[in-house]
C-alpha cells in the first residue's frame, strides 16, 4: 500500500472517530444518548437508514456474489419499496406516538413481558451476528492490502467503532452514517467507471462478456421456477419482503431513527428516502461484480486462482492492483465507511435494548418514577441518569466485543452473504409474526401467542437443521426459515385464540 493511500485511509478513519467523539456531551441522559434528542433532520436520518442497509456486506459481498454467480441476490432489494411504504404509512406514526424508544414495549403491552424478552433476545442475536459478518469484511481488504493479521484488524476496528459509539451516542452515529453514506456512494461510482473504461473494446464489452459467460447470463435474477429448495427469484423476493418488513416494522435500528427525526413528516420522509436510495446503490454494487468478471475475463489483468476461489476477496484484490494511488485509499475508506456505520448502529441499538428491555424492568424497578424524581428529588434524579448512561455505555462496549468474537469465528466462511442471510433468517425467530399478531384488531390470547412462538421456533429449527442433521421430510432453503417461522407464529396464535374461545363456550 502506497504511503498516500495509507494517509488517506488513516485520516478518514481517525476523522470519523473524532467526529463521533465530538458529540460527547457531559451531563447528557440515557434518553438523549438513545434518541438523539429528537433533533435530526429527515434527510440525515434517511441517509443513516441507507447507510445501515449498505454495510460492508453489500460493499464486498454483493460484488462477490455477482462475480461468482449472477444478480439473484439483487431481488432482495426489489422488495424494499413494499416495506418502505408500510413504514411511512403505519410504522413511523405508531412508534413516534408509542412513548418508548424500544421497539418491543408494544409486545409486552399485548402479550406480557415474555414477548418483549423473546423479541429483544432475537434482535440481539441477529445484531451480534451482523456485526461479526461486517467486521470480518472490514478486515479482508486490509489483509489483502498489507498482509495485516485479520484478528488484529478486527479487534482494532471494533475498538475504534466502540469508542465513538460510546462517546457520542445515537446523534454521533446518525451524523457519521450520513457522511459515510455519501463517501461510499462516491467511491463505488469511481470504481465502476474505472472498471468499465479499462475494457479493451470499451464499456459495452462489460455487458457483452457478462451476459454470455460460460455459466450463463451474469445479469440473471435467478430461476422463476416454483422450487423451494434453491435460491430462486421467488424465494429471494419472499425472503426480502419478510426480512424488510421486519427491519422497518420491529428492528430497533430503524425504530430508534424514527424517534431521532425532528418531526413526524421528517421521520416518514427518512423511511422512504433511505429505502429507495438503497435500490440503485445495491444495483451499482452488483454491476461492479459483473464488471469485475468481464474485466478479468477479458484479460485486462490476471486473477490468481486462490483469489478467484474466494469471491469476497475479488473486489478488494482489484482495489489493491487495479486502482491508482490515492484512489485505493479512498475505496478502502469507503468500505470502512459502510462497515463502521452499520456496526456503530448495531452497537447503539443493542445497548438501548439492553437498557430498556432488561436493566430498567428488572434491575431499576426501585428507581421507577423518573418524573417524580425530577420534580421532588433532583439530586437523586441526576444520579439515576448517570447510572443509566453508564449502563448503556458499558453495554455498548460488551456488545462490540461480542461482535468482534463472532467476526473471528467467521474467518472460515466461504460466502459471507450466504452466511449472514441464513443467520438473520434463523435468529429473527419469526418475531415479525408476533408483531403482526399484536397489530390485528382481534384480541389474541396470551397462551395462544406462546403456542404460536413455540410452533414457529420448531419450524425454524427444523428448516435450519434439516440438511445438517439429514432430518426426514422436505428440505427447504434456509432463507425460508423467517418466512415460514413468521407465518406459523401468526396462524397458530390466531387459530388457537379461536379454539380457546370455543372451549370456553
Amino acid at each position: 500500500m502506497h504511503v498516500i493511500d495509507f494517509i488517506v485511509f488513516i485520516v478518514f478513519t481517525l476523522g470519523v472517530v473524532l467526529f463521533g467523539c465530538s458529540f460527547f456531551k457531559k451531563g447528557s441522559s440515557a434518553d438523549e444518548f438513545t434518541s438523539a434528542g429528537h433533533s435530526i433532520p429527515g434527510w440525515v436520518v434517511g441517509m443513516s437508514i441507507f447507510a445501515t442497509y449498505v454495510s460492508s456486506i453489500s460493499y464486498i459481498g454483493y460484488p462477490g456474489k455477482a462475480f461468482a454467480a449472477d444478480w439473484n441476490a439483487f431481488v432482495f432489494s426489489l422488495s424494499i419499496p413494499i416495506a418502505s411504504y408500510f413504514a411511512a404509512k403505519y410504522f413511523v406514526p405508531f412508534y413516534r406516538h408509542s412513548g418508548s424508544v424500544s421497539a418491543y414495549t408494544f409486545l409486552e403491552e399485548k402479550f406480557g413481558a415474555w414477548a418483549r424478552l423473546y423479541a429483544s433476545a432475537c434482535y440481539l442475536l441477529t445484531q451480534i451476528a451482523r456485526m461479526g459478518s461486517i467486521l470480518y469484511l472490514l478486515a479482508v481488504p486490509m489483509y489483502i492490502l498489507m498482509g495485516w493479521n485479520l484478528h488484529v484488524v478486527i479487534v482494532c476496528t471494533s475498538i475504534a467503532i466502540i469508542v465513538y459509539s460510546m462517546m457520542g451516542g445515537l446523534k454521533a452515529v446518525i451524523w457519521a452514517d450520513a457522511i459515510q453514506g455519501i463517501i461510499l456512494i462516491g467511491g463505488a461510482l469511481l470504481c465502476l467507471v474505472i472498471l468499465m473504461f479499462s475494457m479493451p473494446e470499451g464499456p459495452m464489452q462489460t455487458f457483452e462478456l457478462a451476459a454470455h459467460s460460460p455459466v450463463g447470463n451474469k445479469f440473471s435474477l435467478g430461476e422463476f421456477s416454483g422450487s423451494l429448495t434453491t435460491s430462486t427469484f421467488w424465494v429471494c423476493l419472499i425472503y426480502g419482503i419478510f426480512i424488510n418488513l421486519q427491519n422497518y416494522g420491529i428492528d430497533q435500528n430503524y425504530v430508534q431513527r424514527y424517534h431521532a427525526a425532528k418531526t413526524d413528516k421528517a421521520a416518514k420522509f427518512s423511511a422512504l428516502f433511505g429505502g429507495y436510495l438503497f435500490i440503485p446503490v445495491s444495483a451499482l454494487f452488483f454491476l461492479i461484480g459483473s464488471a469485475l468478471y468481464s474485466y478479468y475475463e477479458a484479460g485486462v489483468a490476471p486473477l490468481p486462482a486462490d483469489i478467484a476461489a474466494k469471491p469476497d476477496y475479488v473486489f478488494p484484490y482489484f482495489i489493491v492492483n487495479g486502482l491508482p494511488v490515492g484512489l485505493r485509499g479512498l475505496l478502502i475508506a469507503s468500505i470502512f465507511a459502510a462497515g463502521m456505520s452499520t456496526v456503530s448502529t448495531s452497537v447503539t441499538s443493542a445497548a438501548t435494548i439492553i437498557l430498556t428491555d432488561y436493566v430498567r424492568p428488572f434491575f431499576l424497578k426501585a428507581r421507577a418514577g423518573i418524573d417524580h424524581l425530577r420534580h421532588h428529588d433532583p439530586t437523586q434524579h441526576h444520579r439515576h441518569q448517570k447510572l443509566e448512561l453508564a449502563i448503556v455505555r458499558l453495554s455498548s462496549f460488551g456488545v462490540g466485543i461480542l461482535g468482534a468474537c463472532v467476526a473471528i469465528a467467521m474467518l472460515s466462511v466461504e460466502s459471507i452473504i450466504d452466511a449472514w442471510w441464513t443467520l438473520s433468517s434463523i435468529f429473527s425467530g419469526g418475531m415479525l409474526g408476533l408483531f403482526l399478531l399484536g397489530c390485528i384488531p382481534q384480541k389474541i390470547n396470551r397462551w395462544a401467542a406462546i403456542a404460536g412462538c413455540m410452533g414457529g421456533i420448531f419450524v425454524i429449527g427444523w428448516i435450519s437443521l434439516a440438511d445438517l442433521w439429514d432430518l426426514p421430510g422436505i428440505h427447504l432453503h434456509p432463507y425460508l426459515a423467517i418466512v415460514l417461522g413468521t407465518t406459523v407464529i401468526f396462524l397458530v396464535g390466531f387459530l388457537c385464540t379461536f379454539l380457546v374461545k370455543g372451549c370456553k363456550r
